[in-house]
């Protein structure tokens, strides 16, 4: 395989590290969801570029059509959108009710806090 077609492989490693660094390397709650999403959009962009074939169709069956593309990685990718956003909805209520409850999102400073009020 030609170095262009790898093109879609470097991307998604690409984004699966910053995803994965945004999340390790970040104390503030809402870097951390943003950087989860990354790494998402990373592994759906993994699936689609895995579930195209050069040359294939859509699979409805047709005269001298002989090569067709498998629709599941891509019926895949929209259930796992719609769990991604209600994942990503879910932690950000969480977020919100942290800031009210302790007054920050960053790590360090919730850790001092918890660590106050167990002394």
């Amino acid at each position: 395989m030609e170095i262009p077609g790898l093109i879609n492989y470097w991307a998604v490693v690409v984004l699966m590290m910053a995803g994965l660094y945004t999340v390790v390397a970040r104390g503030n709650l809402v870097k951390k969801i943003i950087g989860l999403n990354v790494f998402q959009i990373s592994v759906f962009v993994l699936y689609i570029t895995m579930g195209k074939i050069t040359g294939g169709t859509a699979p409805i069956l047709a005269e001298g059509i002989r090569t067709y593309s498998n629709p599941l990685p891509h019926v895949l990718i929209l259930t796992a959108i719609v769990v991604g956003v209600a994942t990503t909805a879910l932690g950000l209520a969480l977020v919100v009710r942290i800031q009210e409850a302790y007054g920050t999102i960053e790590e360090d400073e919730l850790a001092e806090r918890e660590a106050e009020e167990g002394a």
